[in-house]
């Protein structure tokens, strides 16, 4: 969830710089669903939309250490978001982290535990348009020593979705073209002035062929073809404090999303964008449920 994966906990400083016009009320959406638009969950930048909803993702990427060697990172993570009412979400998450450095000093662990919620505040069908804002809290002291962080943050985070279905016919091949966007400044209980404070920040392109079959031209494209989403993922965060106080680090993720009635299935690439980011190529594999689908009377069912 922080430092720019919704799904990630912050982990410790070598870790954190390889992960941050008709007006409508909102209504109740099955997913990130915005007029014909199905807004994916993304793997390392939010979606704009709230469900009851589970999902699992693990990495695997090199990572710098402090006194520059490269150590190995495996992660595996969890998410679970339950709708309270129909617009507003609570969400619960942590990783497993097992840190492998070559010359000793390997660790392995829960992360902190992330406890967050999320509110759709905004939709627009005709402009496939909608916005969320929402609070996550990453708990301090809560997973394993070597791995986790004896401080807390705090992140309220602006969420927001635009497809691009209102473009005019003769650019019916643009249309299926969509943008989702998150940012919020993540803020420490650190004591130090030199605590690592950031903003995170991040932008996703996608292309979903499943909007171009339904809504511009039917092209017969066989399964699992029909279901696919092309995209890049940009999860970035900016020092705000401290000796790296405007050094923004983060990665360039692209990737392909399978999605169906009951969940998803996605793959990325993580390319870190500078040096400070790392040198390595990771990947990162997702599986998401929609509980809403699965079990509509159930676990997928509102509390209010």
């Amino acid at each position: 969830m922080s430092i720019f994966s919704k799904r990630h906990a912050p982990l410790r400083a070598a870790l954190g710089v390889c992960a941050s016009l008709a007006v409508c009320s909102p209504a109740a959406v099955a997913h990130a669903v915005v007029g014909d638009r199905l807004f994916p969950a993304t793997l390392t930048v939010d979606d704009p939309g709230v469900g009851d909803e589970f999902d699992f993702q693990f990495g695997h990427i090199k990572s710098p250490t402090d006194d520059g060697d490269s150590m190995n990172v495996n992660t595996a993570s969890y998410e679970w978001d339950k709708l309270i009412t129909s617009n507003l979400a609570f969400s619960v998450a942590s990783q497993y982290v097992d840190q492998n450095v070559p010359n000793g000093g390997s660790a392995r662990g829960w992360a902190d535990t992330t406890i967050g919620v999320k509110y759709l505040a905004y939709t627009n069908a005709t402009h496939e348009f909608m916005a969320s804002v929402g609070f996550l809290a990453a708990l301090g002291g809560t997973g394993a020593k070597s791995v986790a962080n004896p401080y807390s943050t705090f992140t309220p985070n602006v969420y927001f979705g635009k497809g691009f279905g209102d473009l005019p016919a003769s650019l019916g091949y643009l249309r299926p073209f969509a943008i989702t966007g998150q940012v919020g400044p993540n803020i420490t209980t650190a004591t130090s002035d030199t605590g690592p404070n950031s903003l995170g920040w991040g932008l996703t392109l996608q292309y979903s062929i499943p909007y171009l079959q339904s809504e511009v031209r039917d092209l017969h494209l066989p399964e699992p073809l029909s279901n696919l989403i092309p995209i890049v993922e940009f999860p970035m965060s900016t020092a705000t404090a401290g000796a790296s106080a405007g050094q923004t680090t983060g990665t360039i993720n692209p990737g392909v999303l399978w999605t169906n009635r009951y969940g998803q299935f996605g793959i990325e690439a993580q390319i870190p964008v500078n040096r400070a980011s790392g040198t390595h190529v990771g990947v990162l594999l997702d599986a998401h449920l929609y509980f809403d689908d699965l079990f509509p009377g159930s676990l997928g069912k509102p509390l209010f």
